[in-house]
């Protein structure tokens, strides 16, 4: 998938949770609905993008990306 198109939806999951009181509260659930919903290749991707420096990710969605654990590729 495209970079772009993982960015802006990294981005819109951070953003429903922007309004989340508890900041720690808010980066796990990113995390969190990033491992359930995303398959490995797509969070493989955007933690790849991360470590090159995340460019037009939001923090929150820079916080959780960062946490987020994504198997090896031959795992997948």
């Amino acid at each position: 998938m495209r970079i772009e198109r993982l960015v802006t939806m990294a981005n819109d999951i951070a953003t429903y949770f922007t309004t989340e009181p508890d900041h720690a509260a808010a980066v796990i659930s990113v995390r969190d609905h990033l491992k359930r919903f995303w398959d490995p290749a797509m969070r493989r991707q955007i933690k790849d993008h991360l470590v090159q420096g995340g460019d037009g990710l939001m923090p929150l969605a820079k916080e959780a990306i960062a946490e987020l654990e994504v198997p090896p590729a031959d795992a997948a």
